[in-house]
């Protein structure tokens, strides 16, 4: 497995699907990276050579912002929200969707396993 930016590539899969895997580049970024770099999107990870894989590192790390970087960058713009108390910023404060989808029924995955909250039982035989 080739080692780039700190995480290990897929060596059976074609280069441009195996650049995916380092967060912040998908397929057609991968894509693009091959042909900006000269290199055939089409050959094995296994195969690059020591120099190719210098190549793509460089490359990837001067033109793009992937991996820690990416994830620093995408944190303090969320922090940079919840400072300045904007809307969005509020709703990221509160685990509540952001963009604007509806609460009363999903969002499980941002409000987390549902809370029941007991309602008042009726009084029977009470006259």
């Amino acid at each position: 497995m080739p080692r780039l930016l700190g995480v290990d590539i897929p060596a059976n899969k074609r280069l441009e699907i195996s650049l995916a895997y380092l967060y912040g580049v998908g397929r057609p970024l991968g894509a693009k990276i091959c042909k900006e770099v000269g290199i055939d999107g089409g050959i094995r990870a296994r195969d690059l050579t020591e120099e190719q894989v210098a190549l793509l590192a460089n490359h990837i790390q001067k033109n793009y912002a992937v991996e820690g970087q990416l994830r620093r960058q995408i944190a303090a713009n969320i922090g940079r929200l919840r400072d300045i108390g904007c809307y969005r910023g509020i709703r990221h404060r509160r685990s509540l969707p952001v963009r604007g989808q509806r609460t009363r029924t999903n969002s499980r995955t941002r409000k987390g396993p549902r809370k029941t909250v007991a309602g008042k039982k009726a009084v029977k035989g009470v006259k």
